[in-house]
């Protein structure tokens, strides 16, 4: 019987649900899964019992490929050396060519000879120089893949001001369009720096009262669904009294 496993991938620090028939996995073992660059490795942080499985349907969730070994091991050590090696030197040409865009992250293929460099810019920039520059040094096929800032903040990650990891990094698969009347309805402070999130969008967890209820109005009634202030200040009042 498969059962769940939550594994934190190394290098992206994303945390996915995997699915595994091998009961002598444990948290803190390496494990190897499967990822659109080929074999990433991942931690155990810990895995679900029996109870969990029979509720989640899991035929859906990937399954791990095996248990990582010691040359598994030697092998990410040394991809994660290139591809900080790649950086480096794309950013430092980057500065000596003086190409107006921001180097994000840099990714190498596992089983072929490809690397992907992501990068956010304002416009279309012309990087074919850039790109020759490393293809010639690396001697790999080269991407160039422009993200936008909201991509960006979900491929590095960081905190909230609610303080824990962001939604975009931990579990949101899709990045849904958010709308400032998403805030207006729920009453929300319009001050930018309540509602906007990193990367200085409006903040993914707008959506989440929006669909579920909880402080948003009701447009045709104009009043506001669950907690009154006003009522609750009366009441006080006259408990006091």
């Amino acid at each position: 019987m498969s059962r769940v496993i939550t594994v934190q991938i190394e290098g992206n620090r994303d945390v996915l649900h995997f699915k595994s028939k091998d009961g002598d996995i444990k948290a803190n073992d390496f494990v190897i899964v499967k990822s659109l660059c080929g074999e990433e490795i991942g931690r155990v942080i810990k895995y679900f019992g029996d109870t969990f499985n029979d509720i989640k349907n899991i035929s859906c969730i990937p399954e791990i490929l095996r248990v990582a070994n010691e040359q598994d091991l030697k092998n990410f050590q040394r991809k994660r050396r290139d591809e900080k090696e790649a950086y480096d030197y794309c950013l430092q040409r980057i500065q000596d060519r003086e190409i107006p865009i921001k180097l994000i992250r840099v990714i190498f293929f596992t089983g072929e000879r490809k690397a992907i460099f992501y990068f956010s810019s304002e416009g279309r920039i012309d990087f074919r120089d850039l790109v020759k520059d490393l293809a010639k040094r690396f001697k790999m096929r080269i991407e160039m893949r422009q993200i936008g800032i909201r991509d960006e903040a979900k491929m590095i990650g960081g905190i909230g001001i609610c303080g824990r990891q962001l939604c975009c990094k931990t579990f949101l698969n899709n990045i849904e369009p958010i709308t400032l009347q998403m805030a207006k309805r729920q009453n929300l402070n319009m001050n930018p720096l309540k509602i906007s999130g990193q990367c200085g969008r409006l903040m993914c967890c707008l959506s989440y009262e929006e669909d579920h209820g909880g402080r948003v109005f009701i447009e045709d009634q104009d009043e506001l669904v669950g907690y009154n202030e006003e009522e609750d200040i009366e009441e006080s009042s006259g408990t006091r009294d």
